[in-house]
């Protein structure tokens, strides 16, 4: 449906579907005069919690765009999309619907994310930030209002409380105290949000509280967020504190950045009394994110020592992190797996091969829980059961959906060459492979270490699979390992290989053996490990595959998608892990070559 809007859009109402097929319902206004001076562009806006995209419709004329399309949605559970008011399945899938309508903008507008700029508001502002922060979109700037990156409930233990509460409700909701007078001076914006039917005035407690733990995860790892951002904080804001918001903005990487604190407003920064401060911000905001080009992938090949993760890895390797009290209490913890550990069947493997190694991760992958005495057997389960091990599995789960699905996609009746180059004991690909044993299969297994490549073989001879498997003893890190085999694979995977390694110049080296050993148009299924909440517990007590102390860079999701981009292969799908910890994304090599860049 079609509308013409008085100033200078035509407005229309569509439908985008989910990447879990949920139908979401959002608005277009498309400017009635294209621009002649470049490529089509957008704003994106992003509705506040409880409101919905009709609430939009006055801010795209106010933010003056005249030549630039406008787009907002109805977050699911708002408005006219589905879903039980106010909720959601989890936060993540807020985020991960966000990520779903830019590719709908790129796909069925032509408009690509590098000429958008999103502005969000309130909750919308942390889907928005979480979004940046995991998926790493190659968006031209962001636009944030009053984030809500820590709400203030008022009541005190609100947030233990609420956790309690669930765990004999789990579809606890909680209504908002807030009274629209608390959002706007504006007595007709306060009346308009009052007499809106379709505002939920409730919010899940489950979304609530993911929104506060992604909240604080965001804010923490704000460093690896490099796209120009735009902050507008409130000075008499009664829903979130100014004080997270203050300390995002501090940390983040962004070469343009701008922290306008707004004085005598409320929560409802576009829609207070007098909006003309936050306009004026905001227009020269975004002027000036369009007048500059976005970064180079190039510029992240030295990202590994000119970051800020780098220089968080430097003081990893100079034990310079945390406090004394922190590092002696890993050193306490690494004498005591020492002692203890070996009565876990895990954390012997992990103490014998490195926590890091093939032979560790296929442990976790089978997730059984094994020990000497009782004892052991609970160390055991506790330790399976570290967040990042739980993220490890995920990861796996994800890995084995994208392989399928891109096996799937290949024409049936053609031969289809699978590569891995780390595989370890290879139980994510052969698994999968096992369930497509009517499809014309060639697998070839690498690995540096002899006994993943004997395990990988008596895995693929104990799954009894029709596909040819080779099983090669092979340095991922060495170009004459791929000598020889350019062109010849449909798709190939790096797994957990690339998170181990800080250098980028030898990432980027193995890279372009494994895109140039890919046919054009061929897919590269890769994964990615941005953060980790113990990366400093993990370098003062673990030991890695060499027998020293496990010391992680976690390279940010934007810098290993360049590195791709700089290979050879353009990124076109992510799937998020357990809290953001690992990623799995496919890329796919250029049909001609040269294309991608």
């Amino acid at each position: 449906m079609k509308s013409e809007h008085p100033a200078s859009w035509t407005t229309s109402e569509a439908g985008f579907n989910a990447n879990d097929g949920t139908r979401l319902f959002y608005r277009a206004w498309q400017p009635k005069v294209s621009r002649t001076d470049g490529p089509q562009r957008a704003l994106v806006f992003l509705h506040r919690g409880h409101e919905h995209s009709g609430r939009i419709a006055s801010l795209v004329e106010r933010f003056g765009s005249q030549h630039d399309w406008a787009f907002a949605y109805d977050s699911r559970g708002h408005g006219h999309s589905p879903g039980e008011r106010g909720a959601a399945p989890g936060f993540a899938t807020l985020v991960d619907d966000l990520d779903a309508f830019v590719a709908h903008v790129a796909h069925r507008h032509g408009i690509e994310p590098q000429n958008i700029v999103v502005v969000a508001n309130s909750v919308g502002a942390v889907v928005a930030a979480t979004w940046v922060h995991d998926y790493a979109p190659r968006i031209r700037g962001l636009v944030m209002a009053a984030a809500a990156f820590a709400i203030k409930l008022y009541v005190p233990l609100a947030k233990p409380a609420l956790r309690f509460a669930r765990r004999f409700k789990p579809d606890l909701f909680v209504t908002s105290y807030i009274r629209p007078g608390m959002l706007t001076h504006s007595r007709q914006e306060a009346d308009a949000y009052a007499a809106d039917s379709l505002i939920a005035k409730a919010i899940s407690a489950q979304i609530l509280l993911e929104l506060a733990d992604t909240a604080e995860r965001i804010v923490a790892d704000a460093a690896a967020i490099d796209v120009p951002v735009l902050m507008l904080a409130a000075d008499k804001d009664y829903v979130v504190h100014e004080g997270p918001q203050k300390t995002f903005f501090e940390r983040l990487s962004s070469p343009l950045k701008r922290y306008v604190r707004l004085t005598d407003c409320y929560h409802a920064v576009f829609y207070e009394r007098d909006i003309s401060v936050a306009l004026e911000a905001s227009r020269d905001f975004i002027a000036a994110c369009f007048a500059e080009a976005p970064r180079s992938p190039a510029y992240y090949v030295a990202a590994d020592s000119n970051s800020a993760s780098a220089r968080a890895y430097t003081a990893l390797q100079r034990d310079e992190y945390g406090s004394a009290v922190t590092r002696a209490s890993h050193a306490l913890q690494r004498r005591m797996l020492k002692v203890f550990g070996p009565l876990s069947d895990g954390m012997r493997v992990g103490l014998k091969h490195g926590f890091d190694s093939g032979a560790s991760l296929d442990y976790v992958y089978r997730n059984q829980a094994g020990g000497k005495m009782v004892f052991g057997a609970v160390m055991d389960r506790g330790y399976l059961d570290a967040v990042g091990w739980r993220g490890i599995r995920v990861r796996k789960v994800q890995l084995q959906q994208l392989l399928a699905e891109r096996i799937a996609a290949h024409p049936v009746h053609e031969p289809l060459r699978i590569l891995d180059i780390a595989a370890g004991s290879a139980r994510y690909v052969l698994e999968t492979v096992k369930r497509f044993q009517d499809r014309d299969v060639e697998v070839t297994l690498c690995d540096y270490e002899q006994h993943n490549v004997d395990r990988a073989r008596d895995l693929a001879a104990h799954l009894q699979l029709r596909a040819k498997v080779d099983c090669r003893r092979r340095d991922a890190f060495d170009g004459a390992s791929y000598a020889g085999e350019e062109g010849k694979y449909d798709i190939a995977i790096v797994s957990g290989l690339y998170e181990l390694f800080s250098e980028n110049a030898m990432v980027l080296r193995s890279l372009e053996g494994v895109v140039a050993s890919l046919r054009p148009g061929g897919y590269l299924i890769y994964t990615a490990q941005p953060w980790h909440p113990q990366v400093e517990m993990i370098a003062g007590t673990l030991t890695n595959h060499r027998g020293e102390q496990w010391r992680m860079r976690p390279r940010p999701q934007a810098e290993m998608d360049a590195l791709v981009r700089v290979a050879g292969a353009e990124k076109s799908a992510t799937l998020i892990g357990v809290d953001g910890i690992f990623t799995v994304s496919v890329a796919r090599k250029a049909a001609v070559p040269g294309a991608a860049g």
